[in-house]
């Protein structure tokens, strides 16, 4: 680790966006425990290519509060932001009678070597599950809600742009439900990659990708369309390929980027629903049914049956973050899922 950020037992390393493509790792002061408090060790987290990328880029809308009580600072930037942390539970407060200390635990937290959060917000995981699959648990999240949202028919053609890591993790889901899954990405890597994840076809984008679509589903065109590239491009070639009464969900983060949709032709005929899909909310019809409980319950079973663990491609210490930002900026195509990784005793002995 270089000079300056090596930790003693006052401080932990954090990681900071200070300005757009500028990622700092700070010494912090370590917080006490309260009574209803845990201190959790970070042994590894994940970075997000879509939200923290887009922060990372300086396309966060800057007026936007961060939806997380353990992000600090504000997408005006600076910002310590990040949402999948795993580590192991090494202090608990007074009061506390879960988690115990050693637990393996997800916590949706910025990356940072120690922290301390109340006993209530981690996620304890499956004793089977490494903690390099637990990293997942906030993009599985974010997929279950999206193919709640997509809800998919016996028999019917999902479409899905875009495989990232949410993507891909979409592929894997909707492959259960779905008659037919096609996928679109720029990248090889990831086209390969959605083959893996299960789908019948993975197509690269072009001019004529509606005419392919339809090709592929007897001429009606996709029945449910998922975007999930982050590009606000790629939501006219979502449109253009939908069939008649289809839906389209738009998973998307698209910050401050304007969207340019051509509304003016075959769209009101054509019945399109566009629904917005994020993971802080589920949809108020499924309230009956599904809360975030029943919703996490599902992920940690999920996190025990899905190939997760060959969807990483690079690793960093934190005290190279910088670098794996970069990576995800600069190199899209050479990377699926990018982690942080912490040493130390404590870490490596669990």
């Amino acid at each position: 680790m270089p000079d300056g950020l090596a930790t003693d037992e006052t401080r932990s390393l954090a990681v900071w966006i200070a300005a757009p493509r500028q990622v700092e790792v700070r010494r912090e002061e370590r917080r006490t425990p309260g009574p209803k408090d845990v201190r959790v060790a970070a042994v590894v987290s994940g970075v997000s290519a879509g939200s923290e990328l887009l922060v990372y880029r300086g396309l966060a809308p800057p007026d936007l509060d961060p939806d997380l009580p353990t992000v600090a600072g504000s997408f005006a930037l600076p910002v310590k932001f990040g949402y999948a942390s795993v580590g192991r539970v090494v202090e608990v407060g007074a009061a506390v009678s879960s988690p115990a200390v050693g637990d393996l635990v997800f916590v949706h937290h910025p990356h940072q070597s120690e922290y301390v959060v109340p006993a209530d917000f981690p996620l304890p995981l499956p004793a089977a599950v490494p903690p390099n699959v637990g990293v997942f648990t906030a993009n599985l999240e974010t997929a279950v809600t999206v193919a709640l949202d997509a809800a998919p028919r016996l028999g019917e053609a999902v479409l899905v742009v875009g495989q990232g890591v949410v993507g891909l993790l979409i592929t894997m889901l909707l492959g259960r439900v779905a008659g037919t899954v096609i996928t679109v990405d720029g990248f090889e890597r990831r086209r390969d990659a959605s083959l893996r994840a299960g789908a019948g076809h993975a197509l690269a984008p072009h001019d004529d990708l509606a005419v392919e679509v339809r090709d592929l589903t007897d001429g009606r065109g996709a029945d449910v369309v998922v975007e999930v590239t982050g590009e606000p491009r790629a939501l006219q070639s979502c449109l253009d390929a939908v069939a008649f009464g289809g839906t389209i969900i738009v998973a998307s983060w698209y910050g401050t980027r304007p969207v340019t949709l051509d509304l003016g032709a075959a769209f009101h005929r054509r019945r399109v629903r566009l629904v917005s899909s994020q993971v802080s909310t589920l949809d108020p019809s499924l309230s009956g049914r599904w809360t975030r409980e029943r919703r996490s319950e599902l992920v940690r079973q999920l996190l025990g049956q899905l190939p997760l663990g060959g969807l990483i491609s690079h690793r960093f210490p934190i005290a190279d973050a910088e670098r794996a930002y970069r990576l995800l900026d600069e190199q899209p195509g050479e990377a699926l899922q990018v982690v942080l990784e912490y040493d130390s005793p404590v870490q490596r002995g669990g």
